[in-house]
């Protein structure tokens, strides 16, 4: 048996018994172990906080981007968040149980659909230690034993933060291996998890870019739940209020830039280009960000840099935007379908005709209208956190929460029935 296997199979084993423990677990048995962890975080915050300036000390030596930097730091602010959104999925009712739908045949029969938990979740993220709270809290709420296998990047972050979360499962009296945490740094255990692991794991969920998602498909033999990147569009329309225009696109880009939720392509409609374009560009290049543009875009501002055609295909994760005119919703539709990632898009319009057009034909996973595409979260959706967006059209789309980490199950009551 190699190095990898004798560290992770006993992981495997120990998470598919947890799992038949936590799927039978009553509610408040796993609301109480939330609520501990929400509390063991606030308590350990200057832990947490020490971990992480360590993981970024050794990021930033290591020639880690300011992109990478802003994913993977943490502050007081963010703690909270992090708890708070551990109390939100209490708050939430428990999917597993849920009877979605129930008929009875003719022959006396009476079925019911009902929600189960998917069983064992094997997590695969890079930098954002956040992920390590938002996903075992979201697989314990909806049944599921984690494996959670972070960035070596955030480990010394990721490890406190799930210490806090085995404190709460402990305190309920659930099994620690409910969520567990694979301590190795060895990249040769996420090939293991993918390929080796298929007796324990049931799913696998990547968060990160393009590259690990990329070889989560390649190399998975079990089910895979993930996108591939958020090249996100903001469309404004030729019926845009300008102000909102602005608020919205510095919002999209620029709150904060390396979140698969952020824009990464402004599209104007020439029917306002002549009153809106100059200003909205103008305030993005004035806020730091880059420009690339068409040439309309170009001549708009001395300080746009010209767009290549590979451009519109990139998800910077940076302050940089790629910037076009287009003549009209319909352009906008096609060139949104054409280079889009089918992640979140964004109309700004008064337009109602135009705003129902474009969001019943762009088909991505997210659409909005009159509002930034900043919004492409979990939390924001109400759900209390997610473990990622995902852009597949098959289980789950969207922010993938506690209802999108369950399966269903047919439950047949009968009264002593045979089939002729």
């Amino acid at each position: 048996m190699s190095g990898i296997a004798q560290v992770m199979d006993p992981i495997g084993r120990a998470a598919v018994e947890a799992a038949r423990v936590l799927a039978l677990a009553p509610e408040p048995a796993k609301n109480r172990a939330l609520e501990s962890a929400a509390r063991a975080l606030r308590a350990r915050r200057d832990d947490i906080l020490a971990a992480n300036a360590a993981d970024m000390r050794e990021a930033e030596a290591g020639g880690s981007t300011g992109a990478m930097l802003d994913r993977l730091g943490l502050d007081a602010a963010r703690v909270e968040a992090m708890a708070a959104g551990v109390e939100q999925i209490v708050q939430l009712p428990d999917p597993v149980g849920t009877v979605l739908a129930e008929w009875t045949r003719p022959n006396g029969l009476r079925i019911q659909r009902v929600r189960v938990p998917l069983g064992v979740i094997g997590i695969v993220y890079e930098s954002r230690p956040n992920v390590t709270c938002d996903a075992g809290a979201l697989c314990l709420k909806s049944g599921n034993a984690a494996i959670l296998r972070g960035g070596s990047e955030s480990h010394r972050s990721s490890r406190a933060i799930h210490d806090c979360l085995v404190d709460g499962l402990r305190e309920a009296g659930l099994p620690e291996a409910c969520i567990q945490l694979v301590p190795t740094k060895d990249r040769a255990a996420v090939g293991y998890m993918l390929a080796g692991m298929t007796d324990w794991i049931d799913v696998v969920v990547p968060r990160g870019g393009r590259s690990l998602i990329e070889r989560v498909q390649r190399e998975a033999r079990i089910p895979v739940i993930g996108h591939l990147e958020g090249n996100c569009h903001v469309y404004v329309d030729g019926a845009a209020d300008l102000n909102m225009a602005r608020a919205i696109v510095k919002n999209a880009k620029l709150r904060r830039t390396g979140i698969c939720g952020a824009a990464e392509t402004l599209l104007v409609d020439a029917a306002c280009a002549a009153t809106h374009l100059a200003p909205i560009v103008r305030e993005l290049l004035d806020a730091g960000c880059e420009v690339r543009g068409d040439a309309h875009v170009q001549a708009a501002d001395p300080r746009v840099r010209p767009a290549t055609e590979d451009d519109w295909y990139t998800e910077y994760l940076d302050a940089v935007i790629a910037a076009k005119v287009v003549r009209g919703v319909d352009e906008a539709i096609e060139h949104i379908g054409r280079y889009g990632s089918a992640h979140t898009e964004s109309i700004v319009t008064e337009d109602t005709a135009a705003a129902e057009k474009f969001l019943s034909r762009v088909d991505s996973a997210i659409v909005l209208h009159n509002a930034s595409t900043q919004f492409a979260d979990g939390g924001e959706f109400g759900m209390g956190a997610e473990i990622g967006i995902s852009t597949d059209r098959f289980h789950a789309r969207g922010p993938v929460g506690v209802e999108q980490l369950t399966s269903y199950k047919y439950v047949v009551r009968g009264s002593g029935q045979v089939r002729p």
